[in-house]
């Protein structure tokens, strides 16, 4: 019998209170073409049976283990604990509610093996609620396709700048070597914690992939509870401008003013609209200040015309 190959990737998989899709979770894991892999599971001080369905995974499969935090505390303090155990050459990410396409290891590792690069990058689409109680992905988003869409190998920022655009780390395969050099970490206590360490991995990265197709169904949770339906709430509106002002320094830091470009047109586009429409009819005038703040900020730098859906704050 011919002896299990080491494996090549650590897929550090967080989650809380979510019983009710891990376990689809990993089988999306189980269900790989590339066998390759180990996971570590990161059971941040779940109250459901989250903690139950990863050691019930680790008890059937030896590639997965189990860390559980007494307490919760924060989607970066449980993938910084993750991070704690890799020893491959390769690590990612997959938030226990969302799943992995079938092909995804394979594509993501077979780039950065074939091509030398620090990252590769994926697209991704959402999972929604469907009519029969269920989940159903959606399209690739055009952003989604800007970022990754033709193939690319060894490029970077500066040759393709809408690459920044891809913000999230789950549809990214790295060498934990670049983590290493550049002394990666993920900022706990704060949300929308991947803005500014994707782009921490393309500044830091000799060179990154990207690939045209779908490695990951991101849910969008039906009852409400995910971190993004919630951006109507004045605490999560600040440190959701706080992740983006941040990814935009990172950027103004590491002297790409491409990718600058490109993610304040895509933020002044697609992510500042629906903040507009929320603070017109907001009970808090600081929610209306907080974005009009935010949005004279980015129109000082020049970029693009501000549109009509966003010029509005200007005056809040």
């Amino acid at each position: 019998m011919t002896p299990p190959r080491a494996p090549v990737v650590t897929v550090i998989v967080p989650g809380f209170d979510v019983a009710e899709f891990a376990e689809e979770a990993l089988d999306s894991l189980r269900a790989q073409t590339l066998a390759e892999w180990t996971a570590v599971l990161v059971d941040d001080g779940s109250t459901d049976a989250t903690g139950d369905i990863f050691d019930a995974a680790a008890a059937g499969d030896p590639r997965f283990r189990v860390v559980h935090h007494r307490s919760q505390s924060g989607l970066s303090a449980a993938r910084n604990s993750g991070l704690d155990l890799v020893d491959t050459p390769f690590v990612a990410f997959l938030d226990a509610d969302d799943r992995y396409t079938p092909r995804a290891l394979e594509l993501l590792v077979g780039a950065v093996t074939e091509s030398g690069s620090d990252v590769a990058v994926g697209a991704y689409v959402r999972l929604r609620p469907d009519t029969a109680g269920g989940y159903a992905p959606g399209e690739v988003q055009p952003w989604v396709a800007a970022a990754t869409d033709p193939a690319r190998r060894g490029t970077t920022l500066e040759a393709h700048p809408d690459a920044s655009g891809n913000i999230v780390a789950w549809s990214k395969v790295s060498r934990f070597d670049l983590w290493q050099r550049a002394g990666l970490r993920f900022p706990v206590g704060r949300a929308y914690e991947d803005q500014i360490l994707a782009q921490q991995m393309y500044t830091h990265a000799r060179a990154f992939d990207v690939i045209p197709d779908v490695v990951v169904e991101w849910r969008e949770r039906a009852d409400g509870s995910s971190i993004t339906q919630h951006k109507g709430e004045l605490p999560v509106l600040r440190d959701y401008l706080e992740a983006l002002a941040g990814g935009i320094a990172v950027l103004d830091a590491a002297a790409e003013p491409r990718a600058a470009a490109s993610r304040v047109r895509l933020i002044l586009a697609m992510d500042l609209p629906p903040l507009v429409q929320l603070g017109r009819e907001h009970p808090d005038p600081a929610y209306r200040r907080a974005v009009g703040d935010f949005v004279r900020v980015l129109a000082a730098r020049g970029v693009t015309p501000i549109s009509d859906a966003v010029a509005e704050a200007l005056t809040w």
